[in-house]
C-alpha cells in the first residue's frame, strides 16, 4: 500500500488517506441520458488507456432518443473495466456504481457486487423521481442496501451549484455540470489525473468559455470532494498493464471498422466509396468517414437502405473499393442489391452492426442474430464469404481482410460486427503502413492500337474479344475498368452465359455458373488461415465461439482450465466458408458447447455441416455475456 496524493498531486501532505493497489476495478456511471454519462465514462477510459491500462467498455443507451427525464426508459449507462493486467471483457459484476437518479439505481444496481462502492446523488432522491422509477419510498433507506454496500450519499446537484456560483449560469445549466462533478470524485478514488480532461473541455467548450470553466470547476471540486470527506476513508490505483512495446489509440470497433477500409483502399491503391443510410448502431462508420475526404474517401448518404446499396454496385462496377454498412432491418432491404452485387460477381463489402430484432427491436443493444441472415438471406442459391470481427480493435483487421477477399475472388463479403464491439472500446497498437503488404489489383488492359486483346497478365490474349467471365484459378473473373476499349460486356441481373457474359436462360448454362459461384466460395476456405485451438488438442469439451462473445468465453475458459477442466477453446472469425480443418477438431471432443447472442445460428450450421450434436448456450437479453455464465454452463456440461 502507498501514500495516497493530494488535490495538487503531491503525497505526504497532511490528511493523506490509504491507497490501495488493485489489479483491476469495474465502474459504471449511469443517470437519464441527458446527464452525460456516455461523456464521462469516455473521458475515464481515455484517462485509463493514457496511463497505460488495459480497459474494456461497454456503453449503454437508451433506445428512445429521448425518454422522460427520470424515467426507467430513459436511462443511460456507460461501463468500464481497466485493468493492470490483459482483460477481454467489460467485467461481469461492478465494483464502483455512480447513480444520478432513482431510476438509475433500479435498473443497475443488482449489478454491483456485494461490498462494492455506491455513490448516488442524493439531491434528486426526491419524491417526484422516486415515483417516477416507480418507488413508493427511498430504497437507499433500506437496511439492505446499507448493510450490502458501501453507501455514499453525496448532494452532487447542490455541491456542483455552489462550485459555480458566480459564473452567470441559470440553475438548470449550473446542475448540467453534475456529470463532471461525478467524474472528479471517482478520479479521485482511483488515483486518476484530471490534465487531460480539463485540456478536453478547454477544447469542446472554446466557443463558451463560460461553461467550459463551469465543469472544470465542477470536476475539480468533486475531486476536492473525495479528498476532503471523511465519508471515504481510502482510495485505489490500477497500475499500468505490460502492454507489447508500441504506440497505442483507444479505439471503438466502429472506429477500428473505418480506419480498417481507409488502410485496406490504400493497400490496394484505390479510393474508398462508402455508401450508406443512418441507423444504429451503424452510423458511426459513416460519421468517421465522412471525415475522411483526404484519403480519398467519398462517402454518400443516400435516401435510403435500397440506394446505398445499388450505388455500392455501381461504384464496384467503376472500379472502386465500395463499401455499404447497416444493421439487421437495413440489411434486409438491401437484399435485392446485393443479389445483383452476386450475379455480376464484383467486389464490394457488406458491414452488419447486428442489433436486437426482429423489426426495429431494440436498437441500441447488442445480438448476434443475423448469422443465418448473411449466409441465407437473399432469393435462390446466393453464396457470399462471411468474415467477423472478436474484438473492438479486431474490426480494424476483419475490414481489411473483406476487402481482400473480395478483391481477390470477385465476391461480394459480409463483415459481421455487433452493438458491443461496435461501442466498445479497447486500446489497439497502431500498425506502421508499411508492414502491410499490398492487395494485388488487377483490371485489364484491353485492346492495342492494333486491334489486339491484352489478356490480365499484359500478354497477347487468345481471344480476339473480352470475356467476361473466363476465370482465373481462383475461379474469379476479370475486374473490368467501365470504358476502357475492347472491355465492352453485358452487366445486370439477368443469368449470365459461362465465359462470353451473354444473357443464357440454359438449364445447363444456370446449373454451371450457380455452381461457379458456389464452388468459388467454397474455395476461399484454401486461402484463409487454419482454425486454432485454445488449450488442449482433444478431450471433454470444445467450447466454439464467434463474433463479440470471443472476450467472455476466452475468459470463462480460461478459468475452466485454471481449474484443471478438460476444455478448450475455439473462436471463429471466418463464417463462410469455415476454415477447412474446423470439421476435424469439432470431432475431437466428447462435446462442444457453442455460445451465443441468439436462438442458435452456428450451432444450426455445425451440425449441418459436421454432424455433431453441438449443445447451445443462448442469451437473447440485448447484453453480452457474463464470464459466470460460461463457467456455469462448462461446469454443467463436465459435471
Amino acid at each position: 500500500m502507498s501514500a495516497a496524493a493530494s488535490p495538487a498531486g503531491q503525497a505526504g501532505q497532511p490528511g493523506q488517506k490509504p491507497l490501495e493497489t488493485l489489479d483491476s476495478a469495474v465502474i459504471r456511471f449511469c443517470g437519464d441520458s441527458g446527464d452525460g454519462m456516455q461523456v464521462v465514462g469516455t473521458q475515464f477510459t481515455n484517462v485509463s488507456a493514457a496511463f497505460g491500462n488495459d480497459v474494456s467498455t461497454l456503453p449503454d443507451f437508451p433506445a428512445e432518443i429521448r425518454a422522460p427525464a427520470g424515467t426507467l426508459a430513459g436511462v443511460s449507462g456507460y461501463q468500464l473495466h481497466f485493468s493492470s493486467t490483459d482483460i477481454f471483457t467489460p467485467g461481469d459484476q461492478v465494483d464502483t456504481l455512480v447513480v444520478m437518479n432513482p431510476a438509475a439505481f433500479k435498473t443497475n444496481v443488482s449489478d454491483l457486487k456485494r461490498g462494492g462502492t455506491l455513490i448516488i446523488n442524493e439531491d434528486e432522491f426526491d419524491t417526484s423521481n422516486l415515483n417516477k422509477a416507480g418507488y413508493e419510498s427511498d430504497p437507499v433507506q433500506d437496511d439492505i442496501v446499507k448493510s450490502r454496500y458501501f453507501l455514499h450519499k453525496v448532494p452532487m446537484t447542490r455541491l456542483t451549484r455552489d462550485s459555480v456560483a458566480g459564473l452567470g449560469l441559470s440553475p438548470k445549466d449550473s446542475a448540467r455540470c453534475k456529470n463532471f462533478f461525478s467524474l472528479g470524485l471517482v478520479y479521485w478514488l482511483y488515483d486518476r489525473e484530471m490534465k487531460s480532461t480539463e485540456d478536453w473541455i478547454h477544447d469542446k467548450f472554446k466557443k463558451n468559455p463560460s461553461i467550459a470553466e463551469a465543469n472544470i470547476r465542477a470536476l475539480k471540486a468533486g475531486y476536492n470532494y473525495g479528498f476532503s470527506t471523511e465519508a471515504f476513508t481510502k482510495h485505489y490505483q490500477v497500475p499500468k498493464a505490460k502492454l507489447a512495446p508500441g504506440k497505442y489509440r483507444k479505439i471503438t470497433g466502429n472506429e477500428a471498422t473505418a480506419w480498417g477500409l481507409v488502410t485496406a483502399a490504400k493497400r490496394a491503391g484505390k479510393s474508398l466509396f462508402f455508401s450508406g443510410y443512418p441507423i444504429t448502431p451503424a452510423s458511426d462508420i459513416l460519421h468517421e468517414l465522412s471525415m475522411m475526404k483526404k484519403f480519398r474517401v467519398r462517402t454518400f448518404q443516400a435516401e435510403d437502405e435500397i440506394a446505398a446499396m445499388a450505388s455500392v454496385c455501381g461504384a464496384a462496377f467503376a472500379g472502386e473499393i465500395a463499401v455499404s454498412a447497416s444493421s439487421g432491418p437495413g440489411i434486409c432491404l438491401k437484399g435485392e442489391a446485393l443479389g445483383l452485387g452476386i450475379m455480376t460477381e464484383l467486389p464490394m463489402v457488406i458491414i452488419d452492426v447486428q442489433r436486437g430484432g426482429p423489426s426495429t427491436g431494440l436498437p441500441t443493444k447488442t445480438e448476434q442474430a443475423d448469422l443465418l441472415l448473411a449466409m441465407f438471406g437473399r432469393n435462390s442459391d446466393s453464396p457470399i464469404p462471411i468474415v467477423a470481427a472478436c474484438s473492438p480493435g479486431d474490426c480494424f483487421w476483419m475490414a481489411q481482410e473483406a476487402v481482400r477477399i473480395a478483391i481477390e475472388f470477385m465476391t461480394p463479403v459480409f463483415l459481421l460486427t455487433d452493438g458491443y464491439l461496435a461501442n466498445g472500446a479497447e486500446p489497439m497498437i497502431i500498425p506502421r503502413m508499411a508492414d502491410l503488404p499490398p492487395f494485388k489489383v488487377v483490371h485489364p488492359a484491353g485492346k492495342k492500337s492494333n486491334g489486339e486483346f491484352v489478356s490480365e497478365n499484359g500478354q497477347n490474349g487468345e481471344h480476339k474479344e473480352f470475356l467476361p467471365y473466363l476465370r482465373n484459378e481462383k475461379m474469379a473473373r476479370p475486374w473490368a475498368i467501365p470504358g476502357t476499349p475492347g472491355l465492352e460486356h453485358r452487366i445486370g441481373g439477368l443469368e449470365k452465359s459461362d465465359i462470353t457474359g451473354n444473357v443464357d436462360y440454359a438449364p445447363a448454362n444456370h446449373f454451371k455458373m450457380v455452381m461457379n459461384r458456389v464452388n468459388k466460395v467454397a474455395g476461399i476456405a484454401n486461402h484463409i488461415p487454419l482454425q486454432e485451438v485454445e488449450g488442449p488438442a482433444s478431450g471433454k469439451l470444445l467450447v466454439l465461439s464467434w463474433g463479440g462473445t470471443y472476450g467472455s468465453v476466452r475468459s470463462g475458459v480460461q478459468e475452466a482450465q485454471a481449474k484443471g477442466q478438460s476444455v478448450a477453446h475455439a473462436h471463429l472469425r471466418y463464417m463462410n466458408p469455415f476454415p477447412r480443418n474446423l470439421g476435424d477438431i469439432v470431432k475431437r471432443y466428447e462435446k462442444v458447447l457453442i455460445p451465443e447472442l441468439n436462438t442458435g445460428n452456428l450451432r444450426l450450421l455445425i451440425r449441418a455441416n459436421f454432424l455433431v450434436d453441438a449443445v447451445g448456450l443462448n442469451k437473447i437479453a440485448g447484453k453480452p455475456f457474463l464470464v459466470s455464465e460460461i463457467t456455469q454452463k462448462i461446469d454443467e456440461m463436465l459435471r
